[in-house]
């Protein structure tokens, strides 16, 4: 029964019965203690637990997947970082996994490389926009050069250093609101931070 709480990681040995698998065996390798003794970490955990819930399917090669949730849950569960950041990261970094990497070397319309132009991101061209083609795309936002920066960053950072810095409050609502609007787009349905009581 230890093995099958919630946020419980390990190694199951398992077969497969008629219309579902048994657990023969377990050996538990995390609980993410910290996460069920604060509840606003459990509830930003249940958050990213029914998302990735949404985007895996059984027998479906997930590791990726599976090795950004255990980062997420651990920064979580294990660091005082910015809970809003942590969520942030995550969700660009899945919707990046799951095939809808935003577009940030160049202008997602016009496709000028000039970095220091590209300040606006585009939900409707996936991606950075300079300020000219942003004029007509009125569903762009502007962001700053940390919040543009961050992005490139989660999208290009191996598995181990993506939670590796920090931004000022500004950016981190910047990141929320892009990370937020993006996932909820692609993935067609509406993720709501929800309070567990």
């Amino acid at each position: 029964m230890a093995a099958t709480q919630f946020l419980c990681f390990g190694d199951y040995l398992i077969y497969q019965g008629v219309s579902s698998y048994n657990i023969n065996s377990c050996e538990i390798n995390e609980v993410f203690y910290n996460l069920r003794i604060d509840i606003e970490k459990l509830e930003y955990a249940s958050h990213i637990t029914k998302i990735i819930n949404d985007v895996t399917d059984e027998n479906q090669n997930t590791y990726k997947i599976l090795q950004l949730f255990l980062n997420t849950l651990y920064v979580l569960s294990e660091t005082d970082k910015n809970m809003d950041l942590a969520i942030a990261i995550f969700k660009i970094k899945l919707i990046s996994l799951l095939g809808f990497t935003p577009i940030i070397d160049k202008c997602s319309n016009c496709k000028n490389k000039d970095n220091v132009l590209l300040n606006y991101f585009s939900f409707r061209d996936n991606g950075l926009k300079c300020e000219a083609c942003s004029k007509q795309d009125k569903g762009a936002i502007q962001i700053s050069e940390a919040t543009k920066n961050a992005i490139k960053y989660i999208i290009l950072a191996p598995p181990k250093k993506l939670f590796s810095f920090n931004l000022s409050d500004e950016s981190i609502k910047e990141l929320e609101i892009i990370s937020k609007i993006y996932l909820n787009e692609k993935l067609d349905k509406e993720y709501k931070l929800e309070k567990l009581f």
